[in-house]
């Protein structure tokens, strides 16, 4: 969710030519699909070292928002280099590493595998429902990014006092509100893509990855709570 701070205020820019807007969006489907690679590594480490207590608590939020602006500053300054791509294949590796506390929980139901296809299953759904409907959208949609990006600052701020408070209500709040907005936020920038207001497949690619493993991680969360099943 923190990318928004970098990607928000950029202009639109011009819009170029059809083959180059399509050009973009095929390298960011591209490259979002072999981000997903090192995300999965990530996470399967992360089990495996057991990293959970390191990112739990207050301090772990912390934690993940200091690495997380570090990875997105430093994606956004290498974008138009050679170093972009591997700088933002690291970010999703670490992504997987922070992502693997989540993992390591539900597995630990005993339907905790079925839990985390059903996750990607429906996160996946939500995206080509989002690319599709990005697609047949003729209106212009930049607008819709201000209040995106107001709602997203709320996210955090929930999350930091509940991260502090500890409510189980608090967080299914929290979830489904994040899974709402970052499901706006891919149809908001895929249609940015689309129209010609992004044309560097490495921001969009960032973007859109957040977006997708924001929506994985809280409705995971969501079918924990709901229909995790212990032995």
């Amino acid at each position: 969710m923190t990318e928004r701070t970098t990607t928000f205020g950029q202009s639109l820019g011009f819009p170029g030519t059809a083959a180059q807007r399509n050009k973009v969006l095929r390298n960011t489907y591209w490259l979002l699909c072999l981000s997903l690679i090192p995300t999965v590594l990530g996470a399967w480490a992360g089990v495996e070292l057991n990293v959970a207590p390191l990112f739990s608590g207050i301090l772990g939020f912390v934690l993940f928002l200091a690495v997380a602006f570090g990875f997105i500053f430093a994606i956004e300054k290498t974008k138009n280099s050679a170093a972009g791509v591997p700088i933002l294949l690291g970010f999703t590796f670490v992504m997987g590493l922070m992502m693997s506390p989540l993992i390591q929980h539900t597995l630990g139901y005993s339907n905790g595998a079925q839990l985390i296809m059903t996750a990607f299953g429906g996160t996946a759904g939500v995206f080509f429902a989002m690319a599709s409907l990005a697609t047949v959208i003729k209106k212009d949609l930049s607008g819709m990014g201000k209040w995106l990006f107001v709602g997203t600052i709320v996210l955090l701020v929930g999350g930091v006092i509940n991260a502090f408070v500890g409510s189980t209500a608090g967080m299914m709040a929290l979830s489904m509100a994040a899974i709402a907005i970052f499901s706006f936020w891919m149809l908001f920038d895929i249609k940015r893509i689309i129209d010609g207001g992004e044309t560097n497949y490495i921001s969009a690619t960032l973007s859109l990855y957040l977006s997708i493993v924001s929506v994985f991680q809280n409705l995971l969360a969501l079918l924990g709570i709901f229909g995790g099943e212990r032995d």
